[in-house]
């Protein structure tokens, strides 16, 4: 029976390809995910331990109670521990900050111990020597450069202000582990060295006196002893809460108090839509198994017509699914090992990571296991139907095979799942609305178990519609059917196709589904935040642009006027005051402008109140708040062009005590809490002058707010200093990170909807195979070729484009859900919009794919002749 199964795979193996596909594509994600989290594992790794040299072993602190200042190289017993035997050799890991001199040229960097072996060292030697007394000097070879210096030159070395040491360079080195990149390399000096570079400048000079919480060690135990006898020995010298821990161990205590737990979290969240997209790809395996038995009914019959058993029928299907699932898997496996490897070539790295392919043997256990045993599951319910192929039915003429029904049990719990889910959702929707408005029993500490309830309700209703999706996808699909086959017969033979195995057009439409309704739902949550953010942040600000900096001036006003979509833009002074109370002195902003400037450029607010002596706040300011003394009609003691002296008191300044004025204008982007708008005749009867300008700008709407920010940071991006804040500013930049994460997502999710599509394939491909005999029939009788694809496309458009109708609704529903519950705590108004840019990029992706997809199920039902046709149904 093994041999008979191997000869049906190579029979059909262009049948195979398209499952074959969908299990290569989703276990090479999860593959792919396995290497990036090894790669991520290695480069935190190499970070971390890039100041280890060659040590195998390291002393560290040991728990959470290890002070992490205080602690000096005399305080971990160095010069004990080197004497321990079996220690090769130790260095501790000190740094001192200096400043290098050679002639009129200095060069900033820090110092370095020298350890012995030479190994222990995190810094290469390019070339020369290292130091061999308390006079020479290693540099990095880029500061040498610098100092135009080289091996037997003296250059001076100061730590802090102390008076320089003489130093002769004995050699370069190189920093390739980038142990301190930050400082561009280390020099390396002896310890007597560091001890004349402290004398000048330490209370208490000495090398045993730095500070020191780590040494790193090479262990090389003595014959018949092991190194946990070395270190038991070197840990009994060691002060509270420190122990000397192997490189791995201590690597990883590194890591887990880095964070570096996210690793695996992110390798986790990650393979969470890898095994989504196997589900979707379980989906499309099984209707492949369905197209192979439907095509091999005759061959299952006269198997079982020469002896062959049930179970060997069972076996063979079985088997063939794990071969295909094995194949597929190692081949996914191999590029993506192949993909890394690229990336290492071609050196590409990414925010300090780099790409090395690091294998372990979960990089190959865990997309095969995944792919082999998805596979045959999916493939068990084709394997049962093959059990029932009886010899006689399966020797008559190949008709479709009539719709089971699911039981009535499956169609009850898939209810009750969608009224538990829906009535926990409408819980967690009503609660959030009580705690917006300060009537929930639940404090704001439990906010995240809310959310997590609303996520529980939404997935539960999700999954019951999904579970009952034979029920009314069907219907569904009968119903639009009955509506485009008014359009002409190939529109009339697609709609009826549809209907003739709804169980297979039911898994088809929800494998599109749900990679459709998570798109949807993550760009209507993305849609929501950008518009509810622009909404709160056009409440909270009055002026959209607001550029700033010590060169701001008349020039820099015309050079923004020029920009396209700038209504107005005006040049507001600005002065930081001082304001005196009886408990502080804080600071306050005052900008000077007039009432005509401010309505040009600030958004529906009423400033008429501007006038000399009054210093105009906002209502949210001049409120009932005891964040700020200061109501409508109080007078405040400001003291304007405050100079300071060395010890940060105020030495002079132009005392003035306007009558605040609470107006209604909304606020403007300030680096204080607190700021006020005042007349420039103010400041001029005053004698005081603004401290610097801004431009206050408003847009006019023709522009994307990104293109209006893009072209005013052009047009000063000569001037030095310039920043470019208010609310457009503030919405640009929250629109990038949101469509950033938005991408990233979309693009996981991505790897489910190709599978999907590839399942619109399968199906065609089983209807074209079930309906043989019908479709020579419609041909014989005067159907041509163009209408027999056409009818094809029209049923892949059906199927794809209801699919993804349904999955944007419920996914906008969903989205809205998400929104309202996430934003509604921090924002009070938040906007449900329909994000038509994303629905309708879903929507035209799934018909085009779904008309590539009918091609070749086009091209198999066209190309054999009805005649022949008719003979072999």
């Amino acid at each position: 029976m093994w041999s008979i199964t191997l000869k049906l795979m190579r029979k059909n193996a262009r049948m195979l390809i398209p499952a074959g596909i969908a299990i290569l594509i989703g276990t090479m994600f999860i593959a792919s995910t396995l290497l990036f989290g090894n790669t991520l594992d290695y480069s935190l790794r190499r970070q971390i331990s890039a100041s280890y040299g060659d040590a195998n072993y390291a002393v560290v602190a040991s728990d959470d109670d290890a002070p992490m200042y205080g602690i000096t190289v005399g305080d971990l017993n160095l010069d004990q521990v080197r004497r321990v035997e079996g220690v090769a050799g130790v260095r501790a890991e000190v740094t001192l900050n200096i400043e290098v001199t050679a002639g009129d040229r200095h060069s900033s960097g820090i110092v370095i111990a020298n350890a012995t072996p030479s190994t222990l060292m995190p810094v290469d030697l390019a070339e020369g020597e290292w130091p061999s007394g308390d006079g020479q000097i290693v540099l990095p070879r880029d500061m040498a450069a610098r100092l135009d210096v080289g091996i037997g030159d003296t250059v001076g070395a100061a730590y802090s202000d102390g008076t320089p040491v003489e130093l002769t360079v004995s050699g370069l080195s190189l920093n390739p582990g980038g142990a301190y990149a930050y400082y561009g390399g280390a020099a390396v000096v002896s310890e007597g060295a560091i001890g004349r570079l402290m004398d000048s400048v330490a209370v208490d000079p000495g090398y045993a006196s730095l500070n020191c919480t780590i040494l790193y060690l090479d262990i090389q135990p003595p014959a018949g002893t092991d190194a946990e006898q070395v270190i038991k020995q070197v840990n009994a010298l060691l002060p509270a809460h420190f122990a000397a821990l192997d490189r791995g161990a201590s690597e990883d205590q590194v890591l887990e108090r880095l964070g570096g737990g996210q690793t695996s979290m992110m390798t986790t969240f990650m393979m969470v839509f890898g095994v989504l997209a196997m589900f979707v790809a379980a989906l499309v395996i099984a209707n492949t198994f369905q197209v192979l038995v439907a095509q091999r009914r005759r061959t299952l019959a006269l198997l079982r017509t020469i002896g062959a058993k049930k179970g060997q029928l069972y076996r063979s299907v079985v088997a063939e699914a794990l071969l295909l699932g094995l194949i597929s898997s190692l081949v996914a496996v191999g590029l993506s090992i192949g993909l890394m490897q690229l990336l290492h070539v071609a050196g590409v790295e990414f925010s300090g990571i780099s790409f090395v392919t690091v294998l372990t043997p979960q990089v190959f256990l865990v997309p095969i296991a995944f792919g082999v045993v998805v596979t045959i599951l999916a493939s068990l319910g084709s394997a049962r139907t093959a059990t029932t192929v009886t010899p006689l039915e399966a020797l008559q003429p190949l008709e479709v095979s009539a719709a089971r029904k699911s039981g009535a049990a499956r169609l009850v719990v898939s209810l009750l799942m969608m009224l538990f889910g829906a009535a926990v959702t409408a819980f967690t929707v009503v609660d959030t609305w009580r705690q917006a408005h300060g009537e929930s029993a639940l404090s704001n500490e439990q906010f995240s178990l809310v959310l997590l309830m609303a996520m529980g309700g939404v997935m539960i209703f999700f999954l019951g519609l999904l579970l009952c999706a034979n029920r009314w996808v069907p219907l569904l699909l009968k119903g639009v059917g009955a509506l485009v086959a008014h359009i002409g017969p190939a529109s009339t033979i697609a709609t009826a196709n549809i209907q003739k195995n709804p169980r297979r057009v039911a898994a088809t439409s929800t494998a599109l589904l749900i990679g459709v309704a998570l798109v949807s739902t993550l760009g209507t949550g993305a849609a929501s935040a950008r518009q509810t953010l622009a909404s709160e942040l056009d409440a909270r600000y009055s002026v959209d642009i607001q550029v700033s900096g010590e060169d701001v001036d008349q020039t820099v006003l015309d050079d923004i006027r020029k920009v396209a979509g700038i209504q107005d833009a005006e040049l507001i002074g600005s002065s930081n005051a001082v304001w005196h109370t009886d408990d502080y002195d804080s600071n306050l902003q005052v900008y000077t402008l007039t009432a005509q400037q401010g309505r040009a450029v600030m958004n529906g607010d009423a400033i008429d109140g501007l006038r000399d002596g009054v210093l105009l706040v906002p209502d949210a300011l001049a409120g009932d708040s005891d964040d700020y003394p200061v109501r409508d009609g109080s007078v405040l003691d400001l003291e304007l062009n405050a100079t300071y002296n060395d010890d940060g008191d105020i030495v002079d300044g132009i005392a003035f005590k306007p009558t605040v004025e609470a107006a209604p204008f909304r606020g403007v982007n300030t680096p204080y809490g607190i700021y006020g708008l005042m007349q420039p005749d103010t400041l001029d009867r005053l004698g005081a002058k603004p401290d610097g300008y801004e431009v206050w700008a408003k847009t006019d709407g023709t522009v994307t707010p990104a293109d209006v920010i893009d072209d005013i940071q052009q047009a000063v991006s000569s001037i030095p200093g310039i920043t470019v804040g208010g609310s457009i500013a503030e919405r640009v930049s929250w629109d990038g990170m949101v469509n950033m994460l938005l991408m990233v997502l979309v693009a996981l999710l991505a790897v489910a909807v190709i599978i999907a599509l590839i399942g619109v394939a399968n199906t065609l491909s089983l209807s074209v195979i079930e309906r043989t005999r019908e479709s020579a029939t419609l041909r014989a009788i005067g159907m041509t070729r163009g209408q027999l694809r056409r009818s094809l496309a029209i049923e892949a458009l059906l199927i794809s484009l209801v699919s993804g109708v349904v999955g944007i609704v419920v996914g906008t529903v969903f989205g809205w859900i998400g929104s309202y519950i996430v934003f509604s705590m921090s924002f009070g108004s938040v906007v449900f919009p329909i994000d038509w840019a994303t629905s309708g990029a879903i929507l035209a992706i799934a018909a085009v794919a779904a008309l590539l997809a009918s091609v070749f199920p086009a091209r198999r039902a066209v190309r054999t002749p009805p005649v022949e046709a008719l003979s072999e149904a």
